[in-house]
């Protein structure tokens, strides 16, 4: 299957031809049917950039098969690849809570996300994630209760989700951070940056210095897609 403009500017390897080469050898063809349904349509989106990336979603289910995660937090929702992806490797008594502002782009996946059968693993909430995240914490039940949580929202808030998810996942759970290398801008000069990619570039290279300090998680930032930065809780 031939790339898009769209995908091919999604990775960060500098050869579109050895991106193509990853997804189409080992990516496409163990991706599920129904998840592709999701990336075709997601591709006419305008802000279809905004979809995980399929390579780094082969790499978060290996991820929650490794720690046989069944109950799991998505922060940022979009139109729903990486949800029906979680759904579909967690266990069929397992729970997604999926946080979202906008429902219009949940609800263009949702018509798949239901022929694959794995609708009643969703809990759907749309709101504010800072919000749904300190009600959850007011239940001390929800404390450590977590095994996976995938953010991939709001960049400017990704410190404060991180304090948060702390409490929510058990130790030896993982999260999952998309979108920390910022199309590459990281590692650019601040000219040579577009101006409506600056205020991201700087809270992104802000998190991810924090997360190098922490000593609460060990760390691994990998270049796939738009970079992803996996955290084991200790």
């Amino acid at each position: 299957m031939a790339l898009s403009n769209t995908e091919g500017s999604k990775g960060l390897l500098q050869s579109r031809e050895l991106f193509e080469y990853v997804l189409e050898t080992s990516v496409y063809p163990r991706e599920p049917e129904l998840l592709k349904e999701i990336r075709v349509i997601t591709a006419n989106h305008p802000q279809s950039l905004m979809s995980t990336s399929p390579d780094a979603g082969q790499l978060i289910a290996l991820l929650q098969k490794l720690i046989n995660a069944k109950s799991t937090i998505e922060i940022g929702v979009f139109t729903g690849y990486s949800l029906l992806l979680t759904a579909l490797t967690i266990p069929q008594d397992g729970k997604i809570t999926a946080i979202d502002m906008n429902k219009d782009t949940y609800e263009m996946g949702l018509p798949i996300i239901k022929k694959a059968g794995v609708e009643h693993k969703i809990n759907f909430i749309q709101s504010q994630a800072l919000s749904t995240l300190d009600e959850l914490l007011k239940d001390d039940a929800n404390r450590g209760s977590f095994d996976f949580a995938f953010v991939d929202a709001d960049k400017v808030n990704y410190q404060k989700y991180h304090e948060r998810l702390l409490q929510l996942v058990k130790v030896g759970g993982i999260i999952v951070y998309d979108n920390t290398l910022w199309l590459g801008t990281v590692a650019m000069p601040e000219e040579f940056v577009k101006e409506d990619l600056k205020p991201t570039r700087f809270y992104s290279i802000e998190f991810n210095k924090f997360l190098a300090n922490d000593d609460r998680v060990q760390i691994s930032q990998v270049p796939l897609g738009d970079g992803i930065t996996i955290c084991w809780r200790l």
